[in-house]
């Protein structure tokens, strides 16, 4: 039988110290490139101080310190401070993966078990940054894919008109310019992609004589 922890804990699931454990108490904890922090993550892109985990009413936080890349909750940019539930991955500057696993809950035993993977289509648009069930998209979407997949995302399932997607993809350029051809060429290498790591779910949908939506899990 695996033990029961009593305390909280994160776990770096990505990074030169992949498997390293911290133990959350009551005090605050920080996270950063400092020396003094309780967490150093060695790595430019890394603020001295970039973020910190504290404990509020029975429960844990994250906040981001102003850091200058970023840090994030499941893919989504922390702006203000964030619980935190058993089995969320908290990212710093999308170089650290940290895995939060709540007290009292079944002690992980390898590292692939350690959180649910999160399903769907996830995004971070500041970070120009696409997860497909847990796994992000490398190589990275070209811009026009990105801005596409962005405009469906901030639309939040509501179809949206070709002549909207040509004014967020190409807005440099006029709409006469822009050809039927080259939005469904776009489409399609869009799914094409997205269908590289996942290829049991269409995520962008073709609404005839409408537009396209995008349905996420």
């Amino acid at each position: 039988m695996p033990k029961i922890q009593e305390k909280a804990m994160l776990i770096l699931s990505q990074g030169s110290q992949g498997g390293r454990r911290w133990l959350l108490g009551e005090q605050s904890l920080l996270i950063g490139r400092d020396p003094t922090c309780d967490i150093v993550l060695s790595d430019r892109v890394v603020s001295r101080r970039h973020a910190r985990i504290f404990l509020q009413e029975g429960h844990y936080h994250l906040e981001d310190l102003h850091s200058k890349n970023g840090t994030f909750r499941n893919g989504e940019l922390v702006v203000a401070p964030t619980r935190l539930v058993d089995g969320d991955e908290v990212q710093i500057a999308m170089r650290f993966k940290l895995a939060f696993v709540g007290a009292e809950e079944t002690e992980p035993l390898t590292l692939e078990a350690q959180h649910a993977v999160p399903l769907g289509l996830r995004m971070s648009v500041p970070g120009r940054t696409v997860w497909v069930n847990g796994r992000e998209i490398s190589p990275p979407l070209s811009p026009a894919q990105f801005r596409f997949l962005s405009f469906l995302w901030q639309q939040g399932g509501n179809v949206v008109s070709r002549d909207a997607i040509v004014e967020a993809v190409w807005p440099e350029d006029s709409k006469a310019g822009v050809t039927e051809q080259a939005i469904d060429a776009l489409v399609r290498r869009l799914r094409e992609r997205l269908a590289e790591y996942d290829a049991q779910h269409h995520y962008i949908v073709t609404v005839r004589g409408h537009g396209f939506r995008l349905e996420n899990i």
